[in-house]
């Protein structure tokens, strides 16, 4: 089975291409588009219906691309807007959640922690996981002023230390020994993060689930490339520097107004 247009890609930014890069590096030979709505990042602080509306502007944008699938690549409106995107949309989606199954199955010390933002903490899909382990202690925590740092480049700021410091500090404390990354962006920090961690905790993120999932869904239902391979397309409403840099500026970034 063949199908060979591209995948669709989208995020409140520029987090999202952590996921990009776990899919482009298992399926490399297939098409991708970028969506970067970074004009109306984060999504964490939106009310749900305003995380809906964002999302279905998204993937209009990337089903008039002619994608064949889309990847949510954002926990904010996986799990406050899949539901209603499956709905509306006969496309397939695939969305990314807080790994809680690997971290809670896997922990000695049955204590976790959820670092994510308020959106994904407070919304009804992320509350139904977090009921199926009773047993563990989950300790969340919402990492307020994370994004925008990230969408303004300053990774590595005083102010990012700090922050990290103060949300990790008390999940330390608490004995976790796996933290879950529950937004796309975060990748981008586990740098920081190591330096603060202890070594015995583990740190899981989605990237790798995601794209194996994109794989699975390309080989039973879609189809996978057999064409050209064209270099991977990156859209953004924002500023493209920011994109193109943690990028490593190998691909070009195109500003679109939406």
């Amino acid at each position: 089975m063949t199908n060979n247009n591209p995948i669709g890609v989208f995020d409140s930014g520029i987090g999202g291409t952590s996921i990009w890069t776990a899919i482009h590096q298992l399926l490399p030979n297939e098409k991708t588009i970028y969506l970067a709505d970074t004009k109306n990042a984060p999504y964490g602080q939106k009310t749900k219906q305003e995380i809906v509306d964002l999302s279905k502007k998204n993937v209009d944008f990337l089903l008039d691309m002619g994608c064949k699938l889309i990847v949510i690549a954002c926990n904010t409106a996986t799990t406050n807007a899949i539901k209603e995107l499956r709905e509306q949309y006969t496309v397939p989606f695939i969305g990314i959640e807080p790994a809680i199954k690997p971290a809670a199955t896997n922990s000695k010390t049955q204590t976790i922690g959820i670092l994510a933002t308020q959106g994904t903490l407070n919304s009804e899909l992320f509350n139904k996981a977090t009921e199926m382990y009773q047993d563990t202690k989950i300790i969340e925590q919402v990492g307020h002023g994370l994004v925008p740092l990230i969408e303004n480049g300053d990774l590595n700021s005083p102010e990012m230390a700090q922050l990290l410091e103060s949300y990790l500090r008390p999940m330390i404390e608490a004995n976790i020994d796996y933290l879950v990354l529950g937004c796309s962006h975060y990748p981008y920090l586990i740098p920081q993060i190591k330096k603060i961690l202890p070594e015995h905790i583990q740190i899981i993120d989605s990237g790798e689930a995601v794209a194996k999932q994109t794989q699975n869904v390309l080989r039973e239902k879609i189809g996978f490339n057999n064409g050209p391979i064209d270099d991977p397309i990156f859209y953004t409403n924002g500023n493209p520097k920011v994109l193109s840099d943690i990028l490593e500026n190998k691909y070009k970034i195109e500003e679109k107004i939406f």
